[in-house]
């Protein structure tokens, strides 16, 4: 698992091709999103899902809580993978773990400037019922727990890492120009980027998708030759 790049809200077949070609791993679709506002149909999105696994992950993005909900849900769109980002209880994790065990499951832990604490105390309860966390950035103006294109503090980041019994992803405005550095100081398992790789018309841009996989692969090998040389 180590070394993973995901690139998140894929909004076509045509989009998810290409981040494909430039070498990233696994996709994710953010859908049942509480302010509506999704990238592409359901549809749509098992549609690519479809097409693009079981070579490349299909991975669901969503706020949504209850455990026989995502089940279904999970069902539905055909993935093996969820990213839960709502604020889902420990018990909730707990069964969701024993009606549907083969799914991969993540865990947001929203970064804010004051929160380490509280994120602590979630990884400690949900650690179990879970296969891999991912921190992100809070927007104090907006309220939203991602896709907000700002950089939280790293080393709350790299703390949670470090302290995780389970793989960390780290999210939250990555680009081409700051993951190597990101991914130095925090020493996590895998990297998610979103908005960081669009341009001005929000369609992820081909040379930004393409520097940013090399440069992840670059800096994920690094630290890896660095762990081997003890």
């Amino acid at each position: 698992m180590q070394g993973l790049i995901q690139v998140a809200g894929i909004i076509d077949q045509a989009e998810a091709d290409m981040i494909i070609e430039e070498g990233a791993d696994w996709l994710g679709f953010a859908l049942r999103l509480p302010a509506k506002n999704e990238d592409l149909s359901e549809a749509a999105a098992a549609a690519i899902v479809k097409a693009i696994q079981p070579q490349h992950k299909g991975v669901i993005i969503t706020y949504l809580t209850d455990a026989d909900e995502i089940k279904g849900f999970c069902a539905e769109m055909g993935v093996g993978a969820i990213q839960l980002h709502g604020d889902v209880s420990p018990s909730e994790l707990r069964k969701l773990r024993k009606i549907d065990p083969d799914l991969y499951v993540l865990k947001s832990l929203v970064v804010k400037t004051d929160n380490i604490g509280e994120l602590t105390g979630v990884v400690e309860g949900a650690a179990e019922w879970v296969d891999m966390f991912i921190t992100d950035s809070f927007n104090p103006a907006t309220g939203a727990k991602g896709a907000t294109g700002l950089v939280h503090d790293w080393s709350i980041s790299a703390e949670l890492a470090r302290i995780s019994p389970r793989p960390l992803m780290l999210a939250g405005g990555l680009t081409p120009d700051n993951v190597a550095a990101a991914i130095e100081h925090v020493r996590p398992a895998a990297v998610d980027a979103h908005t960081g790789l669009e341009n001005s018309t929000r369609r992820k841009d081909r040379l930004k998708v393409r520097r940013f996989v090399e440069e992840s692969r670059k800096a994920f090998s690094r630290i890896a030759a660095e762990a081997q040389q003890g």
